[in-house]
């Protein structure tokens, strides 16, 4: 049956103390108390610094053994390519990921390619030979720009057996549309947020302020069942991370999804934290 798993990306956020995280928690143990509670995560640190195996092995041993792990790729890779130093970036990427990998603990690679990543031939090029490189790894590519939205693509990407990530954004012209096209086994969707106002020209902590209405996640639940239906695995995270509003929105995703659909989630929804001086949950 689809493995489902719900999450966030990212998870060492000083302002979840108080949201999701107790007051008294010390910051070395957040990992081991996310993982009460979800069974999966998005790591985004290895973005802004190359990861290395000791980084992931030390991050695994705080988790349980069936809890998994999905890995955004390096700026490197995705946002800052440099022709002459791409490939060893992508050898010291791969590298990284062997301890989740020995350990069945990777769940996906995340290549999230920005606005400025347009359809041109160099760039078809460079993707075409990144995903060669790193065909080894479970991937799903993220675009940011509608131009990569074609049947070719697709097409390129299921012959490859590379994941398509489904997003949920603003509105906006250039980008592209929320679609529940399946790639490959995997199936991957990403809740940003849809702070219209604020997503151009803002940093991220603007951008990803938002915090969604139990109609707007129920909305989805027709096309996740779609997603479940035509992959082997479903990995979904929010990146809605201000106040802890990320972790807030997957525990009201996970109980829609038992409530609502025909489908298992790993792990069993437990009993979340109760609201208490320590510990308030918005």
């Amino acid at each position: 049956m689809n493995d489902i798993r719900v999450g966030t990306s990212g998870f060492d956020y000083l302002d979840w103390i108080g949201n999701f995280y107790p007051k008294s928690l010390p910051r070395k143990d957040f990992l081991s108390y996310y993982a009460r509670f979800f069974g999966t995560l998005e790591l985004n640190f290895s973005y802004y610094r190359m990861p290395d195996a000791d980084q992931l092995a030390s991050l695994r041993e705080r988790v349980p053994s069936t809890f998994d792990f999905s890995v955004k790729a390096h700026e490197s890779l995705t946002h800052r390519i440099d022709p002459d130093t791409w490939q060893a970036s992508a050898a010291e990427f791969s590298a990284a990921l062997a301890p989740l990998m020995r350990n069945d603990q990777l769940a996906a690679v995340l290549l999230q390619f920005p606005f400025s990543f347009h359809y041109e031939p160099d760039r078809r090029r460079y993707l075409r030979d990144l995903l060669d490189r790193l065909q080894e790894f479970p991937c799903v590519v993220e675009f940011r720009n509608v131009q990569w939205m074609t049947p070719r693509v697709f097409e390129a990407l299921t012959r490859a057996g590379v994941g398509l990530c489904a997003v949920d954004a603003p509105d906006l012209p250039g980008l592209p549309p929320s679609l529940d096209r399946a790639t490959s086994d995997l199936g991957y969707v990403r809740f940003h947020g849809r702070n219209e106002a604020n997503w151009w020209g803002s940093d991220g902590a603007a951008r990803y302020d938002y915090r969604y209405s139990l109609a707007e996640l129920s909305a989805w639940l027709p096309r996740l069942d779609t997603l479940r239906r035509t992959t082997k695995k479903l990995r979904v995270h929010f990146n809605n991370h201000r106040r802890g509003q990320a972790p807030d929105n997957a525990r009201d995703l996970i109980e829609l999804i038992v409530k609502q659909l025909p489908a298992p989630i790993v792990p069993a929804p437990m009993d979340w934290p109760q609201p208490a001086p320590e510990l308030t949950l918005q």
